[in-house]
């Protein structure tokens, strides 16, 4: 099976803006932002959607909120907010099946997102 581009991003076989990185998690910029921050926190550890999710994984999700949070404070959007998002299969919005993260912030949001 071949790696998925956030795989490859992780490989370092492609260039990404990376914004943070430990050994669990990488987040970069989206190449196609929603908003003027925009950016995908990833698991290294490849679980291809939400629906994937196992009891183990509790605390790497849980780390990606604290991540999304700590960047929010570091980019200055944490105060006048921002939205954190899981797509979840073509139905949910999801193109890279490997889960990410969004982080969205810099201008007021819509109800419905879409």
């Amino acid at each position: 099976m071949s790696k998925t581009l956030f795989e490859r991003i992780i490989d370092r076989e492609i260039e990404a803006d990376i914004v943070w990185e430990n050994e669990r998690i990488i987040a970069f910029n989206d190449i196609s932002p929603q908003a003027p921050t925009h950016i995908l926190i990833v698991p290294k550890k490849v679980i291809s959607s939400l629906n994937e999710l196992e009891e183990e994984d509790r605390d790497l999700i849980g780390e990606m909120f604290i991540v999304a949070k700590n960047i929010a404070e570091e980019k200055g959007i944490s105060e006048n907010g921002y939205r954190t998002i899981f797509n979840t299969n073509d139905y949910g919005g999801q193109t890279v099946y490997h889960l990410h993260l969004h982080l969205i912030g810099g201008r007021k949001m819509t109800w419905p997102p879409g």
